[in-house]
């Protein structure tokens, strides 16, 4: 049974145990696709959604090590998105990976809420900062060349980045046996145009297999089930919205309707 923002606590534990039962599947980025694979799913993605501001977005690939495997952009050169989502997106794939399972995918999206003041995982977004070094250094920190970002050979790919991201854009990937292999972020628009975007890239590079039922999420749909979630409600007494499930995530400019996402397979 898919685990729902209403469920008991020992349904998400059942899934997580079952997930550590079924043992770990750690791909490497061997086992991934390749940086012309991404960036072929991220221009498709970005051509499909028009959400939010529709600028031109970020990608970045990790393997189930958290281990950077590809870095893309979808604009005509580094300077056509906002630099500054480069870091973010590895940030995001790095976050969806690091806290989800085979029984329990989270996307960023999922943890706004959650690590909010109190909230159940409150201070998670500052337990695993960027590593500055390999975000802007190269492979063994050696130095790195900004005409690289978002190649091949970009800084950030064989290195292990880190770093915590807490809205939407990031996504665990779970291969055609329903085990998590890794993670895939996006970044360069609005946190909402961000989840719908990584969502699509995700599909697009097959990477969605969660509909089998012992693969859960916290959304309530069964074919969604790491879907954003937007029950942030304000409340007599509080200055700002509270989630109704505990995983909610704020609205943005230009939300769109994330119920027409593709379904996960």
């Amino acid at each position: 049974m898919p685990i729902t923002n209403r469920s008991p606590l020992i349904t998400v534990t059942s899934a997580i145990a079952l997930s550590l039962a079924s043992g770990a599947v750690y791909a490497s980025c061997n086992d991934l696709p390749n940086h012309g694979a991404l960036k072929d799913a991220l221009e498709a993605a970005v051509a499909a959604e028009s959400s939010g501001l529709n600028f031109d977005m970020w990608a970045t690939l990790v393997d189930r090590d958290g281990k950077v495997c590809a870095v893309a952009f979808s604009g005509d050169d580094r300077g056509s998105q906002w630099p500054g989502s480069r870091v973010i997106s590895a940030q995001k794939a790095n976050t969806a990976n690091a806290f989800s399972l085979d029984g329990l995918a989270l996307s960023t999206a999922n943890l706004f809420s959650a690590v909010s003041p109190g909230g159940s995982l409150y201070g998670l977004q500052h337990s695993n900062p960027v590593d500055t070094a390999v975000a802007y250094g190269g492979n063994g920190h050696a130095g790195g060349n900004a005409n690289n970002y978002g190649q091949p050979n970009d800084p950030l790919v064989g290195d292990f980045v880190g770093g915590v991201n807490v809205f939407g854009g990031g996504f665990g990937l779970y291969d055609e046996d329903g085990h998590i292999i890794g993670g895939v972020g996006v970044s360069g628009d609005t946190s909402c145009a961000d989840h719908m975007i990584g969502w699509r890239v995700r599909d697009n590079l097959n990477l969605d297999n969660l509909a089998d039922p012992d693969v859960g999420g916290v959304s309530g749909d069964p074919l969604r089930p790491d879907n954003i979630i937007y029950d942030i409600t304000s409340q007599a007494g509080q200055q700002e919205g509270v989630s109704a499930g505990g995983f909610g995530h704020p609205t943005c400019l230009a939300t769109a309707d994330e119920t027409t996402l593709p379904a996960v397979q």
